[in-house]
Order: structure tokens, then sequence, then C-alpha cells
């Protein structure tokens, strides 16, 4: 079976991670690249084999062939704020299904991903309605999460070159699309505590080289013996106020999942 990205809803709620830029010269496909040196004191570039290795281990960090999470989301603007207690699981790459238990008003509400495909069910109207490739980019729940944060089944090592710099108590990862990459960032820093190697923080730019949006990993906890960050925050960073908090409450890894979880008859059943 293939191995998942738990998502940060997710990710995976992963990471997003993910749905997560020019590339060094002479750097091909297979990894390899000549050593570098980068202007600073502070800084020290290294050869992409060292990247990779770093990238590999931060991309196998939410990584399983199933997982069961329950987590909070709270959605935060000028105007307003919301709190969502929320359910998921994941079966390989392919499949995800994820509950909203509360509030009141939006108990039942879920969300279904098999393969590149989605649907949303929403209880109230008793309705599932497939998400189009238009709204993939479009809010999920009102959130700073995109439907493509939840849908995208990346490899960051496959899809993008990386390179590696060293900035204090941080690695700096610099990932840049291959030229196969389906993806709307130009490029994505990635910064990694040097003592733990857990994420710290990762920065998404287009193509005009702005930052758009930044997702910042906090409160390291360990689920199924395995440590890592339980808080992650999406901040847009065109939109003054606005913020996603993700929450894990618990996590199991690798845990038996039933395969009519993943199925549209059990999108549209009644929650109560």
């Amino acid at each position: 079976m293939k191995r998942a990205a738990i998502r940060s809803l997710i990710s995976i709620l992963l990471l997003v991670v993910a749905g997560w830029v020019q590339g060094a010269d002479g750097q091909g496909a297979d990894g390899q690249a000549s050593a570098r040196q980068a202007s600073g004191a502070q800084e020290a570039v290294q050869s992409e084999p060292d990247a990779v290795a770093l990238l590999r281990k931060i991309d196998e960090l939410y990584r399983s062939d199933s997982s069961h999470a329950t987590m909070t989301m709270e959605i935060v603007t000028p105007n307003w704020q919301r709190t969502m207690a929320l359910e998921a699981w994941t079966r390989g790459m392919e499949d995800t299904f994820i509950r909203v238990l509360s509030p009141k008003k939006d108990r039942g509400v879920a969300t279904l991903k098999i393969d590149r495909e989605m649907w949303n069910y929403f209880p109230k109207i008793n309705k599932v309605i497939k998400v189009p490739p238009s709204m993939m980019m479009g809010a999920w729940m009102g959130s700073d999460f995109t439907n493509d944060d939840l849908v995208r089944e990346v490899s960051l090592v496959e899809e993008y070159h990386v390179t590696l710099q060293e900035a204090d108590a941080l690695h700096v990862l610099t990932l840049i699309p291959r030229t196969q990459t389906v993806t709307v960032w130009a490029r994505i820093v990635i910064r990694v505590s040097r003592d733990k190697l857990l994420p710290v923080d990762q920065t998404y730019f287009n193509e005009q080289g702005e930052r758009v949006r930044v997702m910042t990993f906090a409160e390291n906890k360990t689920f199924s013996g395995r440590e890592m960050p339980s808080v992650m925050t999406m901040t847009p960073l065109n939109k003054d106020g606005h913020k996603t908090v993700v929450r894990y409450q618990s996590l199991t890894l690798d845990v038996p999942v039933e395969d009519d979880i993943f199925t549209l008859r059990n999108l549209q059943k009644r929650f109560r």
C-alpha cells in the first residue's frame, strides 16, 4: 500500500504539508548538485544530497499507511471567529474523509477525497456537491486552507528541486518546482529546527517573488511513538487579521480503516 501524507487537515492537514523558486544550476532530477557557497558569515549552502535527505525526513514526518485523527480548527477574521471540532481518516495517498463534529449548525458536514476527486456533503440541504476544478483554490469551510490543500498528493522530494542553507539554529530549505510539477507556488521555503529536525514554518511565494502565506508549526507532541508538531497555523499575508489554527487532539497512525469509510454512501450518512 502506498504511504500517505497526513494533511494539515490532513495535511492533513498536512502537511499540507503541503500543497506546498529557481533551481540550482547543474541540478538534475537524481538529486545531485555541486556544493555551493552562500554570501554572509551566518549561512553556508550544503550540497543537494544533504538537502534532499533533510527534505525526505520532513516529507515522511506526516506519513503512514492510514490514520485516524481528532482535531479542532479555529478560523479567525477581523469580524468574527469560530472553532470547529473535526474527525478525519486517511488511507494511502488517495483517500481522505473529514467530518465536522461541532458546532451544532455545522455538525455532519463532511468532505470525501478519492484520488483527485472531492465531494462535500451538507446535511441541512441533504445534498452532495462535487468540487469542480475551478473551485479547487477556494476556501475549505471558510478557512485559510484551500480545497486544493486537501486534495493535492505531493512528494516534496519528487516534485521539487531543493537547496539547503544554515541560519543560526535553523536549517532553511528552498524548494523550486520541477518542470512537470503543477503548482501555483513559484517557491516554498521551509525552516527546520536543527536540534529536533522538525518544521518551524513554511512560506509560500508567488511568481512575483512575493510572500503569499505562511504556515507555522508548534507544540510538539508524540503520536504513535512519533514526535511532531500538533498545532499548525495558516496565515494569509494578503488578508490582515486572518488566520486558521489547527490543533490535533489525537492522532493514531497505521490504524485499521474500513473500506466503506471512503464512499459516497458514507459521505451522505446522517450523523447525529
